[in-house]
């Protein structure tokens, strides 16, 4: 009997579930004094629920029978603390999360206990109250089908009049808090894949509706926030706000693909009404600076290049045919009227057909887009309106009147193609590239895609020319209705496109390596197609370039880092043929970004880091240029160079082990040492030895204290690299030697290839040594370039066949050898 009493109580069986129910029924008013009473029911309850759904039917009956959900709802409007509401809607969470059967998830959404949850009256000024509240409706909506889905909304004949769920959800969707904005994101998307169409009709009718336009109007806002970041790096440029620019187009990004996911559910109204508002309010004020219609005012204040960067984004990202298609008659709308306009005058160049095609295609998307709008109550995307702008722009510039001119003259000032001559390089990289992105998406239906200049080939797309376009290109397009033409746009500006892409290469001072790495990838795409065939002022520019390359990568071999170039070639060659061979940056737009992004300075006698990157830049920059060379000429693109040459073999003079091999602490032989002095810091005045030694590729200054009990021997306190020491005797007192000391270690970079940057760069060492008399202090000074000169002369002999001039005919002789 005893021992009865002493057992432990099961808290998860039934007798102890009505036990802790009528505890909370008992509860008249919540308050500071038993809020964590109430607290501790609510949890039990939540626990032995969870429990049941799986292991005790009973459980869940009883929690039917009782009601239990509607003593939730009541201890909210009898709580007069605040605190009672974060803990309860996180124990709901955690409930509706974990229940499995349907039976329970019906009863849960049914009799309005979670709407009038939804409903209530909560105070979201202090706390974390909102992420508890927004986590709540995420689950319910995570529990939400075509069956339960009607439990939540409040029907007036056919018509969806209330939805809690969703205009409370709404509420929150421009939230500072990146969680809650991500869970309101996903409790939408999980109702529009509900599929229901009453609810679709609801959510895209307003207000609801107003929630899309909302969103867009966000990302512009976003998208101008990111031009005046743009424009303000390039007055003043620092790392971070290089990083805030990076972080915002992640924000946009995401935009996106939100945008992205909504139009993937496939219903009709909802992509609709979303087209329309990303249409008006967001690609049209991008592209009007792109059509060039004058000076932007007021909220389409945006940079061509920013534009150029968000518009790739959004093809890339969102697509669809209506936008692929709309995005792309608009940029090319100039070029399409002349064209129909030459064709009316007698002058048809062939392309007569595809301009009124297009036009067509333009005004069907209007009326596909804006059908049943008056429905929906969504505005008018007026395509037409916008058209009829373009019209009157054309007429009323002198550009397009109908005296005859240089047709391709005529096309480089019209609207996009102007910036693709620009003197800008970022402009005109980064919209060719748009123009390449246009050209090779699969939904570009509406109007042929060799107006652009672009074929497709199932995963190649090649530039049409009229040099000679493969059989099996022209075979494709034989049953076309828009058969392949000589005329397209890109193809009638081929060799005005490279000419002003070899102009980036070969401009003064060097644009940076990003920028010429980008040139050359377009270079490559183009030329492939093309059949490489080069004018002579083609072949001079680049010349011209290759000439700079060269002679920049030559000047670093006077520099403090010419000792890691071989190791900098090897390690870049891939690097470099990968951009140029795996066609990396056609994936990412951002490069129009990062080259209007101006570069932190480099000046090499200033640092020894900037000094790195200096020639780290011309290595690359080098590479580019040989790697040009062998496709321009030889049509491939070179491997990696033997590394066999590039050992740290001996040079001819052999060292003592002790000596070559020599560490922090390690013993080594005095030898021809140097005595000198030195001062640290840490540690005063002490006597050493100077001991210089370069052997193949490397070379050390070592500083080395006499052993006290070994006359020839000593230990190594201190070692620096040879190439960098700048040895300078003072002018003033001719026994001290002035050395720099590297500080800066490459090795975390070249282990890295995503690390390019150093926020906080060491700052360059200074060593003082003092001399018995000026002779000895001359001597030692000597002794340092001489061993300098050894070691740069391997570096030389390993570079050589690089170098020369006659590179290409020696490797392809070897290779015919």
């Amino acid at each position: 009997m005893w021992r009865s009493l002493w057992r432990s109580i099961d808290r998860f069986s039934l007798q102890h579930f009505k036990y802790v129910i009528t505890e909370l029924q008992q509860i008249r008013v919540v308050n500071k004094q038993n809020s964590e009473a109430v607290i501790d029911l609510l949890q039990t309850i939540v626990e032995i629920v969870t429990y049941g759904d799986r292991q005790d039917p009973l459980i869940f009956e009883c929690f039917m029978e009782y009601q239990v959900l509607a003593e939730f709802v009541r201890v909210l409007r009898i709580s007069t603390s605040a605190k009672i509401e974060a803990p309860l809607l996180q124990y709901l969470s955690i409930m509706i999360q974990n229940l499995d059967s349907e039976h329970a998830i019906y009863y849960c959404l049914s009799n309005d206990y979670i709407n009038n949850i939804i409903a209530h009256q909560y105070n979201f000024d202090a706390g974390d109250l909102a992420l508890y509240y927004v986590s709540f409706l995420r689950a319910v909506s995570s529990k939400i089908n075509r069956d339960t889905l009607c439990l939540l909304v409040k029907v007036h004949g056919d018509v969806v009049v209330s939805f809690p769920l969703y205009s409370e959800a709404l509420k929150f969707a421009q939230h500072g808090e990146k969680m809650i904005q991500t869970a309101i994101r996903a409790l939408t998307l999980n109702i529009y894949n509900v599929s229901d169409d009453m609810v679709y009709q609801f959510v895209t009718t307003p207000p609801a509706s107003k929630y899309f336009s909302d969103l867009v109007s966000s990302l512009w806002e976003q998208c101008l926030h990111l031009d005046a970041l743009v424009h303000s790096t390039e007055e003043k440029c620092t790392l971070q706000k290089n990083k805030d620019i990076f972080l915002e187009t992640d924000k946009i990004i995401d935009d996106l693909y939100y945008f992205k996911d909504i139009l993937s559910v496939g219903e009709s109204r909802l992509h609709r009404v979303v087209t329309q508002n990303l249409l008006s309010f967001l690609i049209f004020p991008l592209l009007l600076p792109l059509l060039q219609l004058g000076e932007n005012k007021g909220s389409h204040n945006i940079s061509a290049v920013t534009s150029l960067y968000i518009v790739s984004r959004l093809l890339q990202v969102v697509g669809g045919k209506h936008l692929i298609n709309a995005v792309a008659g608009l940029l090319l709308y100039h070029y399409i009227t002349l064209s129909e306009r030459d064709a009316t005058n007698g002058d048809r160049t062939g392309i007569s057909a595809n301009a009124s095609a297009l036009l067509r295609s333009l005004n069907d998307i209007n009326i596909k887009v804006c059908s049943g709008s008056e429905a929906e109550g969504a505005e008018d995307i007026n395509i037409n309106s916008l058209l009829e702008h373009l019209d009157e722009h054309i007429s009323s510039n002198s550009h397009f009147d109908g005296s005859p001119k240089d047709d391709n003259m005529c096309i480089e000032r019209i609207g996009i193609f102007a910036y693709l001559f620009s003197d800008n390089d970022s402009l005109s990289l980064a919209s060719l590239f748009l123009l390449v992105t246009l050209a090779e998406n699969k939904d570009l239906e509406h109007f042929p895609a060799s107006v652009i200049g672009i074929s497709q080939s199932q995963d190649l797309m090649f530039f049409n020319c009229y040099l000679r376009p493969p059989v099996y290109l022209l075979q494709k397009n034989h049953d076309s209705a828009f058969p392949t033409v000589d005329g397209s746009i890109l193809v009638r500006l081929m060799p005005q496109i490279i000419k002003a892409l070899l102009k980036v290469l070969a401009s003064q001072p060097p644009v940076s390596p990003p920028r010429q790495w980008h040139t050359g990838w377009f270079l490559r795409k183009l030329l492939q197609c093309q059949g490489n065939m080069l004018t002579d002022e083609h072949i001079h520019l680049f010349n011209t370039s290759y000439e700079q390359s060269h002679e920049c990568l030559q000047k670093e071999l006077d520099g403090c880092w010419f000792d890691h170039i071989p190791d900098t070639i090897r390690h870049e060659w891939g690097s470099c043929k990968k951009a140029l061979e795996e066609q990396s940056q056609a994936k990412d737009p951002l490069f129009a970004l990062e080259l209007a992004i101006c570069q932190q300075p480099m000046d090499g006698s200033v640092s020894s880091y900037f000094a790195w990157q200096r020639m780290v830049d011309a290595v690359k920059v080098f590479i580019l240029h040989l790697q040009l060379k062998a496709f321009f000429f030889m049509g491939v693109l070179l491997e990696k160079p033997s590394l066999k040459s590039w050992s740290n073999s001996d040079s001819g003079k052999t060292y003592r082990t002790d000596i070559s091999s020599a560490s922090f602490g390690s013993e080594v032989s005095l030898g021809s040492g140097i005595p000198c002095r030195i001062a640290f810091s840490y540690a005063g005045v002490r006597d050493i030895y100077l001991i210089a030694v370069a052997r193949g590729i490397s070379g050390k200054l070592i500083l080395v204290e006499k052993h006290p009990f070994r006359s020839q021997r000593g230990t190594v306190i201190a070692i620096a690299p040879l190439a960098g020491l700048s040895p300078k005797i003072d002018e003033d007192h001719p026994t001290w030697l002035h050395l720099r000391i590297r500080e800066f270690d490459s090795k975390f970079i070249t282990a890295s290839a995503k690390q390019s940057t150093v926020s906080n760069p060491a700052t360059d060492g200074r060593w003082t040594l003092g001399f018995p008399s000026a002779k000895a202090c001359e001597t030692a000074h000597l002794l340092i370039l001489e061993e300098v000169c050894k070691q740069r002369s391997f570096v030389e002999s390993i570079l050589a066949p690089l170098l020369q001039d006659d590179y290409l005919g020696n490797m392809s002789d070897s290779q015919g050898d």
